[in-house]
């Protein structure tokens, strides 16, 4: 799978487990991948906040993160470690030019991703970022996958993927955020978002 092109990457794009999956870290998760290449896979879950304020263990980005301003787990790697995925609005041009020119427009200590998401620096001051970042969420912990790897659950059906869009990253409603991806698909995904917590149950 070497020499993967723009083309085949999901660099951007929502994983949405199936209900067949049953790795209890990814039952109903929605997982953006903000990296995947022929060397592996990262992305972060997108729905499964903690109790943990943001303020409590990042000082100064607190007034920054979108509510619930909470810090979530984005999977079950490196859970001591902090990533922040953010966007910019109103920022699609600066997005389709940033692919030929990466970071030339964007502020400092944020990293363009996909389109208006990328990832912030959080050792950076906040202030720095303040007024450029529309919403900010803070993780602890990362979703990877090795070489191919990701490629062979997808083969296996574990996941659905879709488009993502900028409001998923600072969705209100976490909770809910499985089934109104699935929701918004123009196919038969759309039906599965009814699929019951527990089949047992149908």
């Amino acid at each position: 799978m070497s020499g993967m092109t723009e083309v085949s990457s999901l660099t951007g794009r929502l994983l949405v487990a199936t209900p067949a999956l049953s790795d209890p870290n990814f039952d109903r998760a929605v997982v953006l991948l903000l990296d995947h290449d022929e060397e592996g896979s990262l992305g972060v879950v997108l729905n499964r906040p903690t109790p943990v304020g943001v303020g409590d263990i990042l000082e100064g980005w607190g007034d920054l993160a979108g509510a619930p301003g909470v810090v979530f787990q984005g999977g079950p790697v490196s859970l001591d470690s902090a990533l922040g995925v953010a966007v910019i609005p109103g920022d699609e041009g600066a997005a389709a030019r940033s692919r030929r020119r990466p970071g030339r427009d964007d502020p400092i200590g944020f990293r363009r991703v996909h389109g208006a998401i990328g990832l912030v620096d959080l050792e950076a001051p906040p202030e720095l970022l303040a007024a450029a970042l529309g919403s900010l969420r803070i993780f602890a912990g990362y979703a990877g996958w090795g070489p191919g790897q990701l490629e062979d659950e997808l083969v296996e059906g574990a996941w659905y993927v879709v488009e993502s869009e900028p409001g998923d990253v600072s969705s209100p409603d976490p909770e809910r955020l499985w089934r109104s991806v699935l929701r918004r698909q123009r196919s038969e995904l759309a039906m599965v978002a009814t699929y019951p917590d527990d089949p047992s149950l149908n």
